[in-house]
């Protein structure tokens, strides 16, 4: 029995999807029972030898130019402060609403890539934004 060949990006990326939505419950979680500036440091504490042990088990390329590590260092950055947002959030607020509005980092991404990265713009990414913006109204109240 042969199986069907899946799109590596969908494969990921449904990955992605469901382990990043469990992370979310449990920070959740987690930022109910201890200080959520806490949780987030211990989280990535986890995340962090697990990144790199990746690297050491796969055949990634230790080589790191300036520019990108400047750019994986800023990425870094901002991933740690959503990170903390995210938990502070939780803490305060409905995991509906937090982690709903945090999804939309996709819609920035967009954006981004269409007014500064020259991305093109069409009626169709822009229908998807307003719709996205209107799912995560109806999702949030």
């Amino acid at each position: 029995m042969d199986f069907p060949q899946i799109d590596s990006a969908v494969f990921f990326g449904s990955i992605t999807m469901v382990t990043w939505g469990i992370w979310v419950v449990l920070g959740n979680a987690a930022s109910e029972s201890i200080d959520p500036r806490t949780a987030a440091a211990i989280s990535y504490l986890v995340a962090g030898p697990l990144a790199l042990g990746f690297i050491l088990v796969s055949d990634a390329s230790l080589a790191i130019t300036a520019k990108g590590g400047l750019l994986a260092g800023a990425a870094g950055l901002f991933t740690g402060i959503g990170l903390i947002s995210m938990y502070v959030g939780l803490s305060g607020g409905s995991t509906t609403v937090v982690s709903t509005l945090g999804a939309m980092y996709f819609v920035v991404a967009a954006l981004i890539g269409m007014v500064v990265l020259g991305d093109e713009v069409t009626i169709t990414r822009f229908a998807g934004i307003a719709f996205a913006i209107i799912g995560v109204a109806l999702v949030s109240q």
